[in-house]
């Protein structure tokens, strides 16, 4: 049995996509979201069973080699067109000292990005993957595709959300169905495995909020050292989050389950976490699995999760970082990571480390001998 096809669609920016992909696109996109169903399991396990391996002896590879399988429908998944898309975009909030960056760094890495340099283009390289920038809300003017990131800006960055709002609800659907028309669009180009990831100074506190919102902790429980503040900087950060809480009308305990997943993303969220959430929707509508990066792309994943729960079907957890809200993120989603290395970088880095792990998942079931094929003896034959 093989994978459907994704519909066709053009590589292009967001205006040369089909009339049936335009407006209103995220309420389109999320009702045709499918369960990821259960139909090939005895066919899957089966062909792992068959290998020339004890049942179940590769752990947690065999389980992603299931998940995978399950998604793509097919008992000979694959990987091999691997894409990790890095959102990018300024936060208001980083004006009230709660990284130990200035928000120049967030174009300025981009340009990195751009140039090949980060740790995530190193790590996309060695994964054989490719990475893809898109510019939702940096303050910052960029040159044009190629040399500039795909424009999909909302705005110049967030207002602080210690005040306010971070962005009106219109700007949180135009984040979302930036990040879906990304994901579609590579999907469209051939794309059978997508990481997300993150580029924003400033943007561990606004998942630091998102989470407090969306799980019903407080704001010390959720919000680390992100870039590696120190213990002042650490505390202006749960008091920024607490304050976010409070200007937004959003205690914690009040929200948690919360279905108004764009009243929080635009209260306290950062258009590329926006973004994130929006791609993982678009890769969930075209059945394509998505590895989730660390606690900014996880609270995009708890976003996503909000909007349509079933989208979460279709996650990996590619690591859990160092973050004490990111355990919590995974935990009220219920993925478990599958790496746990103590990073807490962003740009997608832990998840293209994950694609690693993809890649032996579809290789052991596609080039893996049978026991029958390779004439050894299976279970109860010796």
């Amino acid at each position: 049995m093989t994978t459907p096809a994704p519909e066709p669609l053009p590589e292009s920016l967001p205006e040369s996509l089909p009339e049936s992909l335009r407006e209103p696109l995220l309420d389109q996109i999320v009702q045709a979201i499918a369960p990821v169903g259960h139909q090939m399991d005895a066919a899957i396990t089966g062909c792992l069973d068959s290998l020339t391996k004890p049942p179940g002896s590769l752990g947690r590879l065999e389980d992603m080699a299931l998940h995978i399988g399950r998604i793509q429908r097919t008992i000979k998944p694959s990987v091999a067109h691997k894409v990790v898309t890095v959102f990018a975009a300024d936060h208001g909030v980083a004006a009230e000292g709660v990284s130990a960056y200035p928000a120049e760094v967030t174009p300025q890495m981009v340009l990195n990005f751009l140039s090949g340099g980060a740790a995530v283009n190193v790590l996309a390289r060695h994964a054989g993957a490719r990475v893809v920038v898109a510019d939702v809300g940096v303050n910052f003017d960029f040159p044009p595709p190629p040399r500039g990131p795909l424009a999909h800006k909302v705005a110049r960055g967030t207002r602080s959300i210690t005040r306010g709002p971070a962005m009106s609800r219109n700007e949180a659907r135009r984040a979302l169905e930036a990040g879906i028309r990304v994901a579609v669009c590579e999907i469209g180009a051939g794309a059978e495995l997508l990481a997300v990831g993150d580029m924003g100074i400033g943007n561990t506190t606004s998942s630091a909020a998102i989470t407090a919102c969306l799980t019903g902790h407080t704001a010390a429980e959720v919000t680390g050292r992100g870039t590696g503040v120190d213990d002042a900087g650490l505390a202006r950060k749960v008091r920024a989050v607490e304050q976010a809480l409070e200007a937004n009308s959003l205690p914690p305990a009040a929200t948690a389950g919360s279905t108004d997943a764009l009243g929080v993303l635009a209260a306290v969220g950062g258009f590329e976490i926006g973004a994130i959430a929006g791609a993982i929707l678009g890769a969930a509508r075209h059945r394509v699995p998505v590895i989730v990066d660390g606690y900014i792309a996880t609270a995009g994943a708890l976003i996503a999760h909000a909007l349509c729960p079933t989208a979460t079907e279709y996650m990996l957890a590619g690591h859990r970082s160092a973050e004490p809200g990111h355990r919590i993120a995974l935990g009220h989603l219920g993925l478990s990571p599958y790496l746990e290395m103590e990073m807490r970088l962003g740009e997608g880095s832990g998840a293209v480390l994950a694609m690693h792990l993809a890649e032996a998942a579809t290789r052991i079931m596609a080039e893996m001998a049978t026991f029958e094929g390779a004439g050894v003896s299976g279970r109860g034959e010796a």
